[in-house]
């Protein structure tokens, strides 16, 4: 009986196996395994689209779509053109000629916001405020933002003709393209011997250039410290948990939990920068920047002056593919010291030290133009430490 039973399953397995290869064999194979959605889809685009079809541009869009429909608002996608970039931003170093922008008044050329000190563009005597309306004589009407910085990217060492206007005239200027190393941490001697450490990201060389600054304010003579996290889009935690040790005593720094849920606890020693401190945020410090200042804050090492942070609590883990882009996906989430998470909630300051600015200020601080003791925020900063 048992030999019978093992001869009619050998011989389903074999119709099986046959009906598979037929159906393999003439084409019919997505009857039975059906094509994804996006597969499908392009067919359908190859065999009835009235135009000819840019597949790099389909890709793009079509991987950028999939990331953006994540629940998280935090995972983003890098097109292979923008991934060299990325990497710049994150090395604290680029070619360029050193400006900042945004999208000029009535969509006209892009303002500038903001110029990098040594760089090509304050060399060549280019002003925040200024609007760049021509590149090398050509008009900038009707582009976007991506199209003139096309324009304006080039090799070390070359030259681009900027048209700006300024104040309702029209300025022109040669303006040289060079490797621009961003500083990180600048340092300023405020009164009554309060150092002033202003950090811009907490990407490359951020630990490295904060201490630094710290040391060389200490050996000044700082008796009080002043860090300035505002307009500070974050970066490697690896970075802040150095800079976080350096200034905090011995205990927790930070916490991780990963996608898997394993958790990881990064500590202090018992070395530390003994002064009274405070922290300025608003609502462009984001991740690493927020958690180094709620970090100080639990310590009670130091007290938190500004606005409400933006409320980043998941991480990213960056990913190359194939062709040259990569995607950042959201594989865990950050903590406190205490183990609180800032996701969606961010840190707000205590009410006494809860400071606005108007839109003029926030520009000039986000410029870097606004003198310290005309800063509302630094004020009050200086109030709280008894200054």
């Amino acid at each position: 009986m048992k030999k019978k039973i093992l001869i009619a399953l050998s011989y389903v397995l074999t119709i099986a196996l046959t009906c598979l290869l037929t159906v393999l064999l003439t084409g019919n194979w997505q009857r039975i395994w059906p094509e994804n959605k996006l597969t499908e889809l392009e067919t359908l685009l190859d065999q009835y689209y009235v135009d000819d079809l840019d597949k790099d541009t389909l890709y793009d869009a079509a991987a950028s779509a999939m990331v953006d429909a994540l629940p998280d608002r935090w995972s983003y996608y890098i097109s292979a053109e923008e991934y060299a970039a990325y990497l710049e931003n994150k090395n604290n170093a680029y070619v360029g000629i050193g400006i900042t922008v945004q999208a000029g008044p009535d969509g006209l050329g892009m303002e500038v916001i903001k110029v990098a000190e040594g760089s090509g563009a304050y060399v060549a005597g280019v002003q925040p405020g200024d609007v760049v309306i021509g590149v090398d004589d050509q008009d900038l009407t009707g582009m976007d933002m991506d199209a003139i910085s096309a324009l304006i990217k080039g090799e070390a060492g070359t030259t681009v003709k900027l048209t700006v206007r300024r104040a309702g005239e029209n300025v022109s200027m040669t303006v040289e393209r060079k490797l621009i190393r961003t500083p990180v941490a600048t340092a300023t001697m405020l009164e009554n011997n309060v150092g002033l450490v202003t950090i811009a990201n907490f990407n490359t060389n951020c630990a490295n250039e904060s201490i630094a600054a710290v040391k060389q304010l200490l050996e000044q003579g700082a008796t009080a410290l002043i860090f300035d996290v505002r307009n500070n889009g974050g970066g490697y935690t690896d970075e802040m948990v150095r800079l976080l040790d350096y200034l905090l005593p011995e205990g927790p720094l930070f916490r991780t939990v990963d996608y898997s849920g394993k958790e990881s606890v990064s500590n202090s020693n018992a070395s530390c920068v003994d002064v009274p401190m405070a922290v300025l945020i608003n609502g462009n410090s984001y991740s690493a920047a927020e958690f180094f200042a709620a970090a100080l804050e639990e310590y009670e090492a130091a007290v938190v002056v500004g606005e409400k942070t933006s409320g980043k609590g998941f991480y990213q883990m960056t990913y190359q593919m194939k062709d040259g882009s990569a995607v950042a996906i959201s594989s865990g989430r950050y903590f406190t010291p205490n183990g609180v998470s800032l996701e969606g909630v961010g840190l707000t300051p205590k009410e006494e030290y809860y400071v606005t600015v108007d839109d003029e200020t926030a520009a000039a601080i986000f410029a870097g133009i606004l003198p310290p003791m005309e800063d509302p925020q630094i004020l009050v900063a200086l109030a709280a430490l008894g200054r």
